[in-house]
């Protein structure tokens, strides 16, 4: 079965692209129930990939996503020294 709605993101954080994936890595694995079939990727860059029956499912979680992508950015950002 494929799913009707699906969106491919990539973030470049440069040196804090590491840091960023494991943190939003370790949501994603532990939401296993989570509607919207969600791949998170780091290959020199963050790769998002989703798929969903729903477009609203998809919205809301690409949302979240970018989110704590950008909340986790901002933080290491916060303390650099």
């Amino acid at each position: 079965m494929t799913s009707n709605f699906s969106a491919k993101i990539t973030v470049n954080a440069k040196e804090k692209s590491n840091a960023i994936y494991d943190s939003i890595n370790t949501d994603n694995e532990f939401y296993p129930e989570n509607p919207v079939k969600t791949k998170i990727r780091l290959d020199k860059q963050i790769v998002i990939s989703v798929e969903s029956d729903h477009l609203t499912h998809l919205r809301a979680n690409l949302n979240s996503t970018l989110r704590l992508i950008q909340a986790s950015y901002d933080s290491i950002e916060s303390v650099k020294i």
